[in-house]
């Protein structure tokens, strides 16, 4: 039988409120699970594992990668996040490994599914009235740095194409 969430979503009490935690502090906690749980997706992928890496060139940018999205989830929702410059050193990185856009866009695909994977199996501690919004901050700002590497990537296709004319 389904449970209904109303507990979750309007908690009666100061006691009940404080038992939920932020969606920052629960991805923050988990930060090397997530990154597991990655890991363990990618290397279910042929089209990704088709290039050999070790664990550290396959997850080496993942710490920093969430700790952006920790900080961006702590920042007033009014405040804009600045363009990650790491994010286009990661995507010169991968095309010199020699992924693929495509690859690319996959890999962050599974990080958004091993992020919300987690987030739901933390459901009873999550506060309903803020999940939302992180979850569309968490994909904003993880498809904000895929842009940031696509840009690169197109940069070097640009320049290889200029170079060879």
């Amino acid at each position: 039988m389904i449970q209904p969430v109303e507990p979750a979503a309007n908690p009666k009490t100061k006691s009940e409120a404080s038992k939920f935690e932020s969606v920052a502090d629960i991805l923050e906690r988990d930060l090397d699970a997530v990154i597991r749980d990655w890991l363990s997706r990618v290397e279910k992928e042929a089209d990704l594992t088709c290039i050999p890496l070790n664990f550290e060139e396959r997850t080496g940018h993942l710490p920093q990668l969430l700790h952006a999205v920790i900080a961006r989830l702590r920042l007033d929702d009014r405040t804009k996040a600045p363009i990650s410059a790491a994010a286009a050193i990661h995507g010169d990185l991968r095309r010199k490994q020699g992924y693929t856009v495509a690859m690319a866009v996959e890999e962050s695909r599974l990080l958004q599914v091993s992020v919300f994977s987690m987030l739901h199996k933390e459901v009873k501690r999550l506060d309903f009235s803020t999940l939302l919004p992180d979850v569309v901050t968490i994909a904003d700002e993880v498809d904000a740095r895929l842009k940031q590497q696509m840009l690169r990537f197109m940069a070097a296709d640009a320049a290889k194409l200029a170079k060879s004319n």
